[in-house]
């Protein structure tokens, strides 16, 4: 094999390789660290609300509109929701359901009673919620319920009962931490609930339960009352459409304008990150051709020793080995340089945005490196085939 390599060697480009090397270099870069900045940045505009899909806007009437004050009702009627189904720029709508009953609650942490009020539940078709639906179902005669608290709530606890009485804050790894006793009335009965806490919520003034517990309990407690949504969850195709607010503002209805300016910032950067990577791959595809011209050449220059060594016995996979070991080599140390680029760049821009936000997880570089492995074998067969290919048709 060392005789094969010194014999086949002679003609190597080393200028040809290395502006391979570089352009392939600059392309992975410029992909892994679109992605991997794209998965860092994100939660700093979907955290507030994780545990709701993408995409999704929280749609009520205006208050205070003339409409409003001449009589007319802040619920959706059954023809409103057709009305906004058949728009172009709506895939889904979801109702809100409310509780018809009194709800008395007591919140805890660590058994130390923080705050004891009256709330009221309201619940979304489960495909609306992003959260596995074994830990989001209530099977009627549990009292176990999973709940999704308002983060005002928390707030609250943090940054001022958690203060004045020395006790620790909690942040969104520790929800398990607080207790939630509820004792729900109506119908002549009352009975009494515990909430298990999936997740917080940002957008939500009220508590979230499973739809199949909105509809067991007002069965109980409140069977004769039958009320329609004052708010609607809706998916939407863009959130960056002007399409959407200009038909709202038209119909009298108003939208979580943080939630939509969030969505909006989501899609460009989506958008943005999406034509980064697309301007790496193009690099990496262009560096690949130069890979390939610069072996198609290096086999052309040795074209009649490539057939002597055929021709004495060497198998044409032995005789591509070289060029095949070649290729891959400087594939393997692209990628390696590739990741060890991005891994520092993360670090220089994660201090930034942890530093303006605190609470957002460190994440993972893993991700960026299964798919700079990926991209290295989808390469590596290509070059690898193609080497063997042009020797055995010589």
């Amino acid at each position: 094999m060392k005789l094969l390599w010194k014999l086949l060697r002679q003609h190597i480009s080393i200028g040809q390789f290395c502006g391979f090397a570089f352009a392939n270099l600059f392309g992975m870069i410029i992909v892994l660290a679109g992605f991997q900045f794209y998965n860092d940045v994100l939660p700093v505009f979907t955290s507030e609300d994780s545990f709701m899909k993408a995409d999704y806007l929280m749609v009520s009437k205006r208050i205070g509109t003339t409409a409003t004050l001449s009589g007319r009702s802040s619920t959706f009627s059954t023809n409103d929701i057709e009305q906004l189904k058949e728009q172009s720029f709506i895939k889904k709508i979801g109702q809100f359901t409310s509780t018809n009953y009194k709800i008395d609650a007591r919140l805890g942490v660590g058994g130390q009673q923080i705050l004891n009020t009256e709330i009221y539940f309201e619940s979304v078709p489960d495909e609306f919620v992003d959260i596995n639906l074994r830990d989001w179902h209530y099977t009627p005669g549990d009292k176990v319920i999973p709940i999704i608290l308002p983060r005002t709530y928390i707030n609250m606890y943090n940054f001022g009962f958690a203060q004045t009485h020395s006790l620790p804050q909690i942040s969104e790894g520790l929800t398990g931490m607080i207790d939630v006793h509820m004792m729900a009335h109506g119908n002549g009965r009352q009975q009494e609930f515990i909430g298990k806490v999936v997740a917080l919520s940002g957008s939500l003034s009220s508590v979230l339960v499973p739809q199949s517990f909105m509809e067991w309990s007002n069965k109980e407690f409140a069977p004769e009352d039958d009320t329609m949504p004052t708010r609607l969850l809706i998916e939407v195709t863009n959130p960056a459409d002007e399409k959407i607010t200009s038909y709202l503002d038209d119909q009298g209805l108003e939208i979580e304008s943080d939630k939509l300016n969030a969505e909006k910032t989501t899609y460009f950067l989506r958008m943005v990150v999406t034509l980064v990577m697309v301007v790496g791959l193009i690099i990496s595809i262009l560096s690949f051709y130069i890979l390939m011209l610069s072996i198609y050449l290096l086999v052309q220059k040795n074209t009649r020793k490539l057939q002597n060594l055929i021709l004495i016995g060497y198998s044409t996979n032995k005789v591509a080995m070289p060029y095949q070991l070649l290729t891959a080599g400087l594939n393997i140390a692209v990628l390696l340089i590739s990741i060890a680029v991005v891994a520092m760049l993360r670090s220089y821009y994660m201090g930034i945005v942890q530093s303006l936000f605190p609470e957002i997880n460190s994440g993972t570089i893993l991700y960026s490196m299964i798919l700079g492995v990926i991209l290295l074998l989808i390469v590596t067969v290509i070059n690898v085939t193609a080497i063997r290919n042009k020797i055995r048709h010589l």
